[in-house]
């Protein structure tokens, strides 16, 4: 803290036996000292304040090595460099006022990246993605991202502002024309949100805290809504009081409507490797609000609470635990009004990162003919042990426990369905490729499944990343 030319002597003297040393650890402060003059060289584009906003010191400051370090990572964060280097001059002739130079080299601002991929829920799937890192200056960051696959097709742009009011906070604004097609329903949604993200604590210096990221998040939501239910439904006469209550054309199945929501989440994540974590935990809670004051067609109130953690043992084994519960409400009173609130909303289990041993949204409440039709509380919960094999291929062992009900704040743990099964991991620079072969314990009594009875009760799921 401020001395940056202190050290540490070992010396050694005889001791009373031969057999022996005497060690003496000698410390030296050195002068105190401060930041000197910052220079900084080899930026062509970049102007000199975006790089400068990124240091966590200034002149005149005391001298600490962890800001220097920390300035630097922040550096490379900013994508808009190849190499950066933050360092002090540290002269034989021990200055008080160190001074520090700072030396970037650009990299390529636009960026195009074009994939192509499977999965047992997506099938084949193309994405294209444009970004330009330093568009119109300050480092503002412009994407173009377009998806196609059997789930969902459509695109998006986007436009953030960073160091918006704080060092760690970005203002981002997105447009889109989104199309998803869900075994239940299909879904039409464009228009745009903005949201404010806040890294809180981003200046902290610890090492602890440089693998912690804690975010606040804030958005406002207006787009356009059309939906419509699967032909199966349509056909369940079972289904047509529900479809009336939730404001569909029992004639059509569809419904349209305008969201306007403000959407609000807290996310703590310690873990420091987002594709393949191994220790630490994330918490994260997500508010939604539509309706009231904010307009639009729909009005609901939704909560969700997530919290993940892993436990490392030694090298080679790692336990990971995943618990989530939510519920949609409505906005006015948190009664059962819910034809202010979408159908798209509706909670559904099932899939490669829920309950295994069902397919994509096969787990809720059924229609009198046995379709799943959703709810709007669930609960879900994971637990999975992975073993590395070998340096790429890891095996997995995993039990999956959940369910939807119909209320609101509607949760019976006596009627959780349970999937348990193995698993193998293959390590790639994208993330480790997943297999999974989930066996349900307690099958739901007359679910259909393509207007079929279900037929198995077990599932392979092929995907990309961890389960959670």
């Amino acid at each position: 803290r401020g001395y940056a030319y202190a050290s540490v002597r070992i010396l050694e003297t005889e001791a009373s036996r031969a057999d022996r040393i005497n060690l003496t650890l000698r410390a030296e402060s050195g002068p105190q000292t401060a930041i000197g003059p910052v220079t900084i060289v080899g930026n062509a584009s970049v102007d000199e304040n975006v790089i400068r906003r990124q240091l966590t010191f200034k002149e005149g400051d005391p001298y600490r090595a962890g800001r220097v370090t920390e300035s630097q990572r922040r550096l490379y964060g900013l994508e808009l460099f190849q190499f950066a280097l933050v360092e002090p001059r540290l002269g034989e002739d021990r200055p008080v006022q160190v001074p520090v130079t700072v030396t970037v080299a650009e990299g390529k601002h636009r960026r195009l990246r074009l994939g192509v991929g499977y999965g047992s829920e997506e099938n084949a799937r193309a994405t294209a993605s444009w970004r330009h890192v330093n568009f119109l200056g300050g480092a503002k960051t412009a994407t173009t991202d377009l998806k196609w696959s059997s789930l969902e097709r459509g695109a998006r742009i986007g436009l953030t502002e960073p160091y918006f009011l704080r060092a760690g906070g970005s203002l981002e604004f997105t447009a889109s024309n989104w199309w998803t097609a869900e075994p239940t329903y299909d879904l039409r949604s464009y228009g745009g949100r903005v949201t404010f993200r806040n890294l809180l604590g981003s200046g902290s210096q610890s090492l602890a805290d440089r693998f912690t990221r804690n975010e606040l998040q804030t958005s406002y939501i207006r787009e356009f809504e059309d939906y419509s239910i699967s032909n199966e439904a349509l056909a369940d006469l079972s289904v047509r009081p529900r479809l009336i209550a939730l404001g569909l054309d029992p004639r059509t199945g569809t419904g349209k409507g305008t969201l306007s929501a403000i959407e609000l989440g807290f996310e703590r994540n310690t873990s420091g490797r987002p594709l393949d974590p191994r220790t630490g935990y994330v918490a994260s809670v997500h508010l939604e609000r539509a309706g009231g004051v904010l307009g639009g067609s729909f009005q609901y109130s939704e909560v969700v609470l997530e919290g993940r953690r892993y436990f490392e043992f030694g090298q080679r084994a790692v336990l990971a635990n995943r618990i989530r519960a939510g519920t949609l409400a409505s906005a006015d009173t948190l009664a059962a009004d819910i034809t202010k609130i979408p159908f798209f909303k509706r909670y559904f289990l099932g899939g490669s990162t829920s309950l295994r041993g069902w397919g994509r949204y096969e787990v809720s409440p059924l229609s009198g003919s046995g379709l799943p039709i959703g709810g709007r509380s669930m609960l879900e919960a994971s637990s999975e042990v992975r073993v590395r094999i070998s340096r790429k291929l890891s095996a997995v062992g995993f039990i999956d426990a959940g369910n939807v009900w119909t209320r609101d704040w509607q949760f019976h743990l006596d009627q959780l369905r349970y999937a348990v099964g193995p698993g193998l991991r293959y390590d790639t620079p994208i993330g480790p490729v997943r297999v999974d072969f989930g066996k349900q314990l307690n099958p739901i009594p007359g679910l259909l499944i393509d207007g079929k009875p279900e037929a198995r009760t077990w599932r392979v799921h092929f995907s990309i990343g961890q389960a959670f």
